[in-house]
């Protein structure tokens, strides 16, 4: 703190904490969340054309990649509440993205799945990204950076 803050015991705001390297845990975690909201906005202007968000790009995701499967694995495999995966695949439903239908193994639960315009979305949503939001966002990087990003990410989750 400075002299004058600290005789009126006060504390400094945030921002004037953020760069100082006596708080590197703030500053890290100012960062973090500062290209975290980067990625969201840049992600948010890609999925535009297909009225979609990152969330339902999350789940669309999911489906193709372990297929059809029950809501409340859908909701673990995001890390979302039950029943936000409700939500997102009601979403997706409206949409013609996702499909739901019953469970043959157990008539009370409900099974959702990757519809074929879904796929298609999910493809044409992939050739629009390439090379706009990871290279807005990481491509200030070299190759060898973003390698050491993308392994310290993998080790925090």
């Amino acid at each position: 703190m400075s002299q004058e803050r600290e005789a009126a015991g006060r504390e400094e705001p945030a921002h004037d904490r953020q760069d100082r390297p006596d708080r590197p845990d703030e500053s890290l975690a100012d960062a973090f969340w500062s290209v975290a909201r980067q990625l969201r906005e840049t992600s948010q202007e890609t999925l535009a054309p297909w009225d979609i968000t990152p969330a339902h790009l999350r789940a669309l995701r999911v489906l193709r990649r372990h297929g059809t499967m029950r809501l409340s694995e859908l909701s673990d495999r995001l890390h979302i509440a039950p029943r936000s995966a409700t939500e997102v695949v009601d979403a997706l439903e409206t949409r013609g993205l996702a499909q739901r239908r019953p469970d043959p193994g157990d008539r009370r639960a409900t099974l959702a799945e990757l519809t074929e315009h879904g796929a298609t979305v999910l493809e044409a949503v992939r050739a629009a990204a390439r090379g706009t939001e990871a290279n807005r966002v990481f491509g200030r990087l070299s190759a060898a950076d973003r390698a050491e990003l993308s392994r310290i990410l993998r080790q925090l989750t």
